[in-house]
């Protein structure tokens, strides 16, 4: 056991949480799963995020410091931003392709579809919303039975779908240029201190990277030493937590499902209920992560397999599953990255903090899926500008997804909005989102890896010899 690779021990951990969390369901240990044991997944995911903005913060600092050029930041920023939007359009386009192909939404009962479009005629109807498919079910005698039936019911708004709807509310308000004005920190340590501000953090740490390779290197050496050596401790901090990771793990995972549901029964049902959606999105997500991804780098970059480039960022896909998070994954990623990919410091600790923040393909792929299968359930049929609006609202919408577990459904009320559907609707896909949080993760860090790894190589970073070691 003790020989083992890293990514075995963590496997072992996964799978060891899940048979546990189903035999202790069984048993009804529910309860001490969740005071014993979660706790631990709870203190894990901390570890990572409290170690995540300092490492952030001082290894884009080390990189930029130690660039001669500093026109080589704006190329590589470019190139960053470029490959991230492209990601994420193709993510977006592929949700829309396998969901209009697939249609999970039609599999249910016809009956309660049309409760359901009636439903949303209503809702349309008293909040002045357009329907833009021109049907009308409301007015039709051949549906009056179900209209009475559903107009008689009461609607329902549970309180987490309120407070989403009040987020995306206040993000939509925002005037257009808001998200410039959010980059700049207006208190570093306020900034330091919140994880939904990573990008404040970055904006810092290009600034004082930049100055300092503007004064002469006899001044800034000092500064360097102390930021690389500051760099090398929270890089160690790293390393000790992965120790225990697979520890971590089995209670992480055990506890996850534990809330979900008393019973395996349950957790089964959860699923079965949603299982065309739930399976439709899981293809989408695998075709990322086992096609789309491994095929752009074993194409471009010549000496890496499909086999090999698995093995080396493993570690960083098992933590993403483990978390839900981008930003608590972020200095594995970092580490698998520089040390298993080859990439160079430089490139790897600009690169990957903008990713975890705005590279979101995983939670773009999602909501594309996600609304056309709501549609579908409430038989709304969405033309192709709305689609393409989809596509759009998503792309954009990606960029402001926090790296955080679950913040995708703040902008999945935004996209719903935007094609005129009911944005109480995201309730319908809660009680799967936290399975299914975990695997866009694996996509969204994946895809940090991928573009990290052809940043380093279209800037010649990428050091041939690591990856021909092993």
């Amino acid at each position: 056991m003790k020989n083992l690779p890293l990514h075995v021990k963590i496997i072992i951990g996964l799978v060891a949480g899940v048979v546990y969390a189903f035999v202790s369901s069984a048993l009804g240990w529910n309860a001490f799963t969740i005071n014993w044991i979660d706790p631990f997944g709870t203190i894990f995911i901390r570890l990572l995020k409290f170690i995540a903005v300092p490492l952030v913060l001082f290894s884009i600092i080390s990189g930029i410091s130690g660039l001669s050029d500093i026109s080589k930041l704006g190329r590589m920023g470019a190139k960053t931003m470029g490959f991230y939007l492209l990601t994420t359009v193709i993510a977006v386009g592929l949700g829309l392709l396998l969901v209009n192909t697939v249609k999970p939404g039609t599999h249910l009962d016809d009956e309660q579809r049309i409760k359901n479009r009636i439903s949303y005629e209503l809702w349309a109807e008293s909040e002045g919303v357009e329907m833009k498919d021109r049907k009308d079910f409301l007015t039709n005698p051949k549906y009056a039975d179900y209209v009475e039936e559903v107009s008689g019911q009461p609607q329902d708004l549970s309180e987490k779908v309120a407070e989403v709807k009040s987020s995306a509310e206040s993000s939509k308000e925002a005037p257009p240029l808001q998200f410039l004005v959010d980059i700049v920190p207006e208190n570093l340590v306020f900034a330091i201190s919140n994880n939904r501000l990573m990008l404040q953090v970055i904006f810092f740490a290009i600034f004082f990277g930049i100055s300092i390779a503007m004064i002469p290197r006899e001044k800034a050496q000092p500064v360097i030493d102390f930021i690389n050596s500051i760099n090398d401790v929270f890089l160690k901090m790293v390393e000790v937590v992965m120790k225990a990771a697979p520890y971590f793990v089995f209670a992480l995972l055990a506890g996850v499902i534990a809330k979900m549901a008393n019973t395996p029964a349950e957790v089964l049902e959860i699923f079965k209920g949603l299982g065309s959606y739930t399976l439709t999105l899981f293809f989408g997500l695998a075709f990322m992560i086992f096609v789309f991804y491994p095929a752009i780098v074993v194409l471009f970059v010549k000496k890496m397999s499909y086999k090999e480039f698995f093995r080396r960022i493993s570690p960083a896909q098992l933590m993403a599953f483990s978390t839900s998070s981008s930003a608590a994954t972020l200095p594995v990623t970092m580490e698998c990255v520089e040390d298993n990919l080859g990439v160079s410091r430089n490139v790897s600790s600009f690169v990957l903090p903008i990713g975890a923040t705005v590279n979101m393909d995983g939670t773009s792929l999602l909501q594309s899926v996600a609304v056309v299968f709501m549609a579908q359930l409430h038989m709304v049929d969405l033309n192709l500008g709305q689609q393409l609006t989809i596509v759009l609202t998503a792309t954009l919408a990606s960029i402001g997804a926090a790296a955080v577990p679950s913040a995708g459904l703040v902008m999945m009320i935004i996209v719903l909005q935007s094609v005129g559907l009911n944005p109480a609707w995201i309730a319908i896909i809660f009680p799967v989102d936290r399975i299914l949080d975990m695997c866009r993760t694996v996509v969204n860090v994946t895809g940090d890896a991928t573009v990290a790894t052809l940043v380093a190589g279209s800037e010649n970073e990428l050091n041939p010899r690591d990856l021909g070691e092993h």
